[in-house]
């Protein structure tokens, strides 16, 4: 066992707005509706968080066809392109929509530019349910880019009419060398600086804050969770040793040596309770001091989403305390 291991925490981490939105979504529906829920892909990139409300009553599928007509569906937390509601709507599903209302914003700049006859490009990656949610907002006259080769290689119909959004999960240093090629290709580029969302800016700060005084970066999220896999590269880009882990099971006391100084965080679809597993794993490993740093308290919270009109299951009223 190392000795004299101090351990600091990340201020933020760990859920954000959006997520505890699409978590509430799911189990107010629960109350409302009754069991089973369905939902469309995983509510958000975590495995602990889709195991426990699967233990619920949640049933996650990835095909609408899979869902009996009439039942209720929620859209996660990623968002859905316009084919899909339109497949719901035809299937006779109840939608709730538990987009994060910041990806929405992003839908919204999407159809604006698309409505007044822009190329849209997606600064963004490829197969990201959030990304193909987005370009699926539009027919035609949109691109993905998730690289500066690709930057360099796109076509557009019309070079003085091109508009650009981003994946609201990427780090800063994602869009640096894209921006500076398709701002060359097309001068008249129209885009925000990013959508970076502000609880993935903070919780990339925060990593920063914590490189400073650390050797090794633990970051609790799951393998497909683009947010957390975001916060393990600005750990590696500030010169400190990080591994991505699922919970403290993950943890290898090869790792620890004597006099380390190991920082946590959580990536935004990860529960706190999965933190406090990895501060116990190192206590009982010899850390010696835990501390957590003094960061941006992050104030917004968004509502959880209701039920759409579209006729079907009804509420179960009873169950509404």
């Amino acid at each position: 066992m190392a000795d004299n291991i101090e351990v600091y925490l990340a201020s933020p981490r760990g859920f954000c707005a959006g997520v505890e939105r699409a978590i509430e979504t799911v189990k107010l529906s629960f109350r409302r509706y009754g069991n089973p829920v369905y939902v469309l892909h995983e509510i958000v990139h975590n495995k602990h968080v889709i195991s426990e409300l699967e233990d619920s009553g949640a049933v996650f599928v990835e095909n609408l066809q899979d869902i009996p007509p009439g039942e209720v569906c929620i859209f996660s937390a990623h968002g859905v392109s316009r084919a899909i509601e339109i497949r719901a709507e035809e299937l006779g599903l109840q939608t709730v929509d538990a987009t994060c209302p910041l990806v929405s914003s992003v839908h919204r700049m999407v159809e604006k530019y698309h409505l007044y006859s822009y190329d849209v490009i997606i600064i963004g990656h490829h197969k990201h349910p959030e990304v193909e949610g987005t370009a699926g907002r539009v027919s035609g006259r949109v691109h993905i880019v998730a690289n500066e080769n690709e930057a360099r290689n796109i076509t557009v119909g019309d070079i003085d009419k091109v508009a650009y959004v981003t994946q609201t999960t990427l780090c800063k240093n994602d869009l640096v060398g894209i921006l500076e090629i398709l701002s060359k290709r097309f001068p008249n580029i129209k885009g925000p600086k990013s959508n970076i969302c502000f609880a993935t800016q903070n919780r990339q700060d925060a990593v920063k804050q914590l490189a400073e005084k650390t050797d090794l970066l633990f970051v609790v999220g799951s393998k497909n969770s683009s947010n957390s896999n975001r916060l393990k590269e600005v750990g590696l880009q500030c010169g400190v040793v990080a591994h991505l882990i699922d919970d403290y099971r993950d943890l290898d006391p090869a790792w620890l040596t004597d006099n380390v100084k190991i920082g946590i965080t959580a990536g935004a679809s990860a529960p706190e309770r999965l933190v406090e597993g990895v501060v116990l794993w190192m206590r009982e490993h010899g850390a010696t001091k835990v501390v957590e740093l003094k960061g941006i308290e992050e104030r917004v919270h968004f509502r959880p989403a209701v039920l759409s009109s579209h006729p079907g299951k009804q509420e179960n009223k009873p169950g509404l305390n």
